[in-house]
């Protein structure tokens, strides 16, 4: 990322995304290419409609468009595009299970009451055990069609 003008993420022999560093970080043009550049939490949701998608049953704000009605999607979102709030302020809400200071920021898991484990990367530390609320920018949302198989190739890639 920090050598490059134009990256191509390969699977397999098949690419998968060609763009900028910073696009291909931000826009992931799926799982593979968002969990190969990065650690990510991914997600299965289901796009309600356009700009609102839902995760584990609640309601998320996004920007994304064009996805259809009541779709199954696969949802993106980076740890350190988390912000960790008072449960009630949160979207989610879950308790802290384990936590690493990394010295920039610190590293948590995240398990909400469904059994999953969010990681989260912050400059603000919450003790293990501790109940917090889970809060996401619609920005920070990345919403991309879940793919029909394991085997199914990449997505077109625009030159």
């Amino acid at each position: 990322l920090t050598m490059s003008d134009r990256i191509v993420v390969m699977n397999h022999g098949v690419i998968q995304q060609v763009g900028s560093p910073t696009d291909i970080y931000n826009e992931p043009e799926n799982a593979f290419v968002a969990d190969f550049i990065g650690e990510s939490n991914i997600i299965d949701g289901i796009m309600i409609r356009d700009e609102l998608v839902s995760i584990f049953g609640q309601k998320f704000p996004c920007v994304d468009k064009g996805f259809g009605t009541n779709k199954p999607v696969d949802v993106v979102i980076r740890p350190e595009d988390i912000d960790l709030v008072k449960p009630e302020e949160g979207t989610l809400q879950g308790v802290v299970t384990h936590l690493i200071f990394k010295g920039v920021h610190y590293e948590m898991e995240v398990t909400t009451p469904d059994g999953y484990e969010w990681l989260v990367h912050s400059t603000d530390m919450f003790p293990v055990g501790e109940k917090v609320g889970i809060h996401v920018d619609p920005f920070d949302i990345q919403i991309m069609n879940k793919p029909a198989s394991e085997d199914e190739e990449a997505v077109g890639v625009n030159e």
